[in-house]
């Protein structure tokens, strides 16, 4: 019975760390493709 639980425990696991790495790399993919506008440019600040 103990080797039922550590099975299913592991593929339960599993299971979480594919979905928390897919999560992730479509954050990453949405980070990318989105401009950014934390940065300030320089010359925004030199025609004040």
């Amino acid at each position: 019975m103990k080797f039922f639980r550590r099975i299913a425990a592991l593929a339960t696991f599993s299971v979480l760390a594919f979905k928390a790495v897919g999560s992730f790399l479509s954050w990453v993919e949405k980070q990318e493709d989105s401009p950014a506008t934390v940065w300030a440019d320089d010359d925004e600040f030199e025609d004040a």
